[in-house]
């Protein structure tokens, strides 16, 4: 039973688990360690779409519509159309930032996971010291806690133990450029958005408030998480899982 919540049972602590990731709460009422495999997968699934529903403190709105805009360009692409968003037209300098904006997050966990256990001397130091559970499980706690210190969140894995020089050095630079550097490339979308003249809608203008585009937006959300990071989910908790 360690790490379990008998007063709020396996439907109060999921519920819990999901809505502290997919914000950026990072507060728990049971330990996401003790989960099941694919029960811990879910918590760090929610942070690794980037806290955009309901959203992140300060972060999940821009978040939101970074992704509209990379919708919006797909739509566009489909029917043949230059993409217009709120009557805005998207060219390349728009989508380039909209894509430097979400591949921010993803670059900061793959690149720390993957470095501490590729640099010698940092993955003895890892798996000798930081690493409670070895193995596909040991896997699972360093990418959780890139994931939360990229996406703000600040809940852990808490088998892992991250009070060394490493961990508090890289864990900083997730948190620190996983936080500033979307903003920066969000604020040059909004300002090379303003400094457009207003288009008007026309019959080939993809309509943003119908079911299709909610849609759209969705698959949208689910297609770039899964894209990006299904190779390290296949490798730990997924095969942990199996």
């Amino acid at each position: 039973m360690e790490g379990k919540e008998q007063r709020f049972g396996v439907a109060g602590s999921a519920l819990y688990a999901v809505a502290t990731t997919m914000t950026s709460t990072g507060s728990v009422n049971s330990m996401h360690d003790s989960s099941t495999a694919l029960g811990g997968m879910v918590p760090m699934v929610g942070m690794m779409l980037g806290e955009i529903a309901p959203g992140g403190v300060g972060a999940g709105l821009y978040g939101m519509l970074v992704l509209a805009v990379i919708a919006v360009f797909m739509g566009g692409l489909m029917v043949g159309r230059t993409p217009e968003y709120l009557g805005k037209k998207l060219g390349p300098r728009e989508i380039k930032l909209a894509s430097l904006s979400i591949l921010v997050t993803p670059t900061l966990v793959l690149v720390g996971t993957a470095l501490s256990f590729a640099i010698p001397g940092v993955r003895a130091d890892v798996e000798d010291t930081s690493i409670l559970n070895p193995g596909l499980h040991g896997l699972s706690e360093v990418m959780y806690a890139f994931t939360s210190a990229a996406n703000n969140n600040g809940s852990a894995f808490a088998g892992l133990t991250s009070d060394t020089p490493w961990f508090n050095t890289a864990l900083g630079l997730a948190m620190l450029l996983g936080r500033f550097l979307p903003i920066l490339f969000v604020l040059a979308l909004a300002g090379s958005l303003s400094a457009q003249d207003g288009v008007p809608a026309t019959s080939g203008t993809l309509p943003t408030t119908r079911p299709l585009f909610a849609g759209l937006l969705g698959t949208v959300c689910v297609v770039v998480t899964a894209l990006t990071y299904f190779p390290v989910l296949a490798l730990g908790p997924l095969a942990e899982g199996l």
